[in-house]
């Protein structure tokens, strides 16, 4: 059964209201406990439409749970997706504003910069790398609109994946010249390195995670177009971060990005 109209409605409201207001609010699971997946990804659509009503302009997508690890822990066996918009593009050279966010967190990734369309449901890897002009050093900020940043995973899709804002490095490489699938990661609070990781903690490869999310658009008739941005999942845990504070991400042989909060 689908979730009915009215109800859906109400939820998108209530997500739209929380992130417009930067508060907290209790999961949306807490009333509608029988969410299912597919109700979720349904708000989250209508969510973004809200944000397409203000004027905001979708320019990708961004992933999640894609550490096998974090899935055996969630209990589920795929990775999930949100939408990127162009308000949510951030400066390196620009500092974030604390106010703007609830409680937020910063997590390493690798943009994929697309630049040809994709669309379909058994692609792979290397037909996502054959569309890739360019990879990138990437900071995702997430800010869940819930309370204590507590949820299920139904609740964080419908939440657009707790996006928030994403930082990319001024080093853009051709795929082709790296290693993709095993560069280090070192990410840094204010000097000190507080996360360590490699990009085959991506599902092995992030473009097998980009591939994932190809496949998964594509069994709703979708798919990725030339011109946007992938974030293809967290390399290491998220940290959180408070105004005063500089985030820095180095990658071997990709370069760096960081970004400092006021």
């Amino acid at each position: 059964m689908t979730l009915a109209s009215t109800i859906e409605t109400e939820i998108v409201e209530y997500l739209y209201t929380a992130e417009k207001e930067k508060r907290e609010v209790v999961k949306v699971t807490d009333h509608y406990p029988n969410l299912s997946f597919s109700d979720a990804y349904s708000i989250q659509q209508k969510l973004i439409e809200r944000h397409l009503q203000d004027g905001s302009r979708c320019i990708g997508y961004k992933l999640g749970l894609t550490s096998k690890a974090k899935q055996q822990m969630m209990g589920v066996h795929e990775a999930i997706y949100g939408y990127l918009t162009d308000d949510m593009l951030s400066l390196e050279w620009e500092p974030l504003e604390y106010k703007q966010f609830i409680h937020p967190k910063a997590e390493p990734e690798i943009a994929f910069l697309i630049d040809e369309d994709l669309k379909g449901t058994n692609l792979t890897a290397e037909d996502v790398l054959r569309v890739t002009k360019y990879v990138a050093p990437a900071i995702e900020i997430i800010d869940s609109r819930y309370l204590n940043f507590k949820f299920t995973l139904t609740d964080v899709i419908a939440d657009n994946c707790s996006s928030a804002k994403f930082l990319m490095g001024s080093k853009w490489m051709s795929p082709s010249r790296l290693d993709l699938g095993n560069l280090g990661v070192f990410m840094s609070k204010n000097g000190e390195v507080v996360q360590v990781g490699a990009s085959a903690a991506v599902l092995g490869h992030p473009a097998t995670s980009v591939a994932w999310a190809v496949n998964k658009l594509g069994e709703v008739n979708k798919g990725i177009k030339k011109g946007e941005i992938i974030l293809s999942g967290a390399i290491s845990e998220a940290i959180s971060f408070k105004p005063g504070d500089t985030i820095h991400v180095q990658f071997s042989d990709l370069g760096s990005v960081a970004f400092s909060c006021k």
